[in-house]
């Protein structure tokens, strides 16, 4: 009977093991940028923020836009304020986010997990350049003056 316990508690052991990893752990990890167009705070129980990207994208097939939104959760005060940010003024972002192995209530309504914010640098418009110059208009008044009594 002693062993029993021993293994039942073991095997115990071990599920709360698996249970830790899988709440704890992510199955990926990378970065999206664009710009943010939603973000709110949802949940009955659990409140987390739950966010928009718009990655945008252009479709070579058809040789149109079409924009492509992502999806993401995030709970960490200091990622929520830069999200705020990014949302009030438009600018684009890179975010940082894991992809947890399974969805649970705390984490947020996705898998994928916002960790950080990072602002992109503001890419300067370059105005066309004529290649060659203006052609210049002559006019009788910049002509020599000798040239002037000829006409």
């Amino acid at each position: 009977m002693r062993k029993f316990k021993i293994f039942l508690f073991i095997i115990f052991l071990v599920f709360l093991g698996v249970l830790w990893f899988v709440s704890t752990g992510y199955y990926s990890s990378g970065d999206r940028a664009g710009t943010i167009s939603k973000f709110s705070e949802r949940g009955y129980i659990f409140k987390t923020y739950e966010g928009q990207l718009m990655e945008g994208g252009y479709s070579g097939e058809t040789g149109s836009l079409s924009p492509r939104y992502w999806d993401f959760s995030t709970k960490e005060d200091s990622v929520v304020a830069k999200l705020r940010q990014a949302l009030s003024t438009g600018e684009r972002v890179t975010l940082i986010y894991q992809e947890k192995f399974v969805k649970f209530p705390w984490n947020g309504d996705t898998k994928y997990i916002v960790t950080d914010v990072q602002f992109l640098p503001k890419i300067e418009r370059i105005e066309p350049r004529h290649l060659l110059p203006a052609p210049q208009e002559t006019t009788t008044d910049s002509l020599p003056a000798d040239s002037t009594e000829m006409i």
